[in-house]
């Protein structure tokens, strides 16, 4: 396994819409084995292909799983060719953030179930039915793989201050 450097705002690549997995082989389970790991070290709890510069339909998540009142297991899962199947029509507000834009954060409003189809890391068919935290997860990795960022779920205003930190951070960094 190896870190994958994670791509930031404004990088055009974030907004492309990922291509399709034919074939699972070795290549593509070595990065999703990466992409947990970068996920991990940069203590996120999802990662989308297009979030390290790769053309795929690939996300890894791990919002834990509940083992006990005080306790929280690991729970990592790999999802290939992910498509969302159903969206509830009830919503929830919570507060998002994404490892391609760090430091910055709001308040997104997305249906609070969604039910999503995807094929395993053995190329099984799979089905995921998510509500709370690994709800909002999922539908946020699924729309980087579309080229959506949570902030364009944002009132133009929100999105437009947070797109201008960016660019006054980007130009600081690079006077340095």
């Amino acid at each position: 396994m190896a870190l994958r450097k994670i791509i930031k705002m404004p990088n055009s690549f974030l907004r492309k819409k990922a291509s399709a997995v034919d074939k699972i082989d070795n290549d593509i389970k070595h990065i999703l084995d990466d992409m947990l790991e970068t996920m991990y070290n940069a203590n996120g709890i999802g990662l989308a292909a297009t979030q390290i510069g790769i053309d795929k339909r690939l996300i890894v998540m791990d919002c834990g799983l509940k083992a006990d009142d005080d306790h929280l297991e690991p729970n990592p899962i790999k999802m290939i060719n992910p498509e969302i199947t159903f969206l509830s029509k009830n919503f929830k507000e919570r507060e998002e953030g994404c490892l391609s834009i760090p430091g910055h954060h709001a308040i997104v409003k997305r249906p609070d179930k969604v039910v999503v189809n995807y094929r395993d890391e053995n190329f099984n068919q799979k089905k995921l039915e998510a509500d709370d935290l690994l709800g909002i997860c999922v539908q946020h990795e699924i729309d980087h793989l579309n080229g959506i960022l949570f902030i364009d779920h944002l009132s133009r205003i929100k999105k437009e201050m947070i797109l201008k930190k960016i660019k006054k951070e980007n130009l600081n960094q690079n006077r340095s």
